[in-house]
Parts: structure tokens; sequence; C-alpha cells
């Protein structure tokens, strides 16, 4: 199947509503039907403003988050549109790529 790999960069405090902007992005793709959404936790990461951002010991608050997806042109434009809805402002990267189950080669 030809989509995209959309991957959302931000912080574990990043929140949306009362829920983590990390949280929020993968139930969201839930909903939408996409077929699967990876949420991982980095040490550490600096964003646009070159800030350094880190897990640290006692407080993960800053800790980088990276929502990852594969999925189609469609389910990409209804992830967009649901993120323009919610006037949520988050760094992506999107690339296009094939994607699939191995035994269907």
């Amino acid at each position: 199947m030809q989509g995209y790999q959309l991957t959302f960069f931000t912080q574990q405090d990043r929140k949306h509503g009362c829920q983590p902007l990390g949280d929020w992005l993968v139930q969201e793709a839930s909903k939408l039907g996409v077929g699967g959404a990876t949420l991982t936790t980095a040490n550490a990461g600096f964003g646009h403003e070159h800030k350094l951002h880190s897990a640290h010991f006692f407080e993960l608050a800053d800790q980088p988050i990276q929502v990852t997806m594969a999925l189609s042109k469609s389910d990409a434009g209804r992830l967009f549109q649901r993120l323009r809805e919610e006037k949520i402002n988050v760094f992506y990267v999107k690339a296009p790529i094939e994607f699939g189950m191995t035994e269907n080669l």
C-alpha cells in the first residue's frame, strides 16, 4: 500500500486539554481507524529554538516524545483535518512510503 509515514515530535508535558498531546495523537489515530501508531520516549533532543529537552532523574515533564504512524493518503488528510479543528500546532515529518504486511508479499 502507498501512503505516508507521519512522525510528530513533542514533549511529555505538552497537553491538549487535560491529556498529554502524545496520548491524544495515538487515541485520535485509533478513532480515525488508522492501522497503528507508536509513541516513543527519548532521553534527549532539541527543537527549533535549540533548547535541549531531556528526561531528568526526578522529572520527566520535558522528556521528548515521538508519535509515528504509517497511513494512507486519505487517513493522513483526516488526521490533519482533526489537528486543524482542534487548533493543535505540533512539528511533524511526513514522508511517502510503501507499507503492508510481509504475509501479503
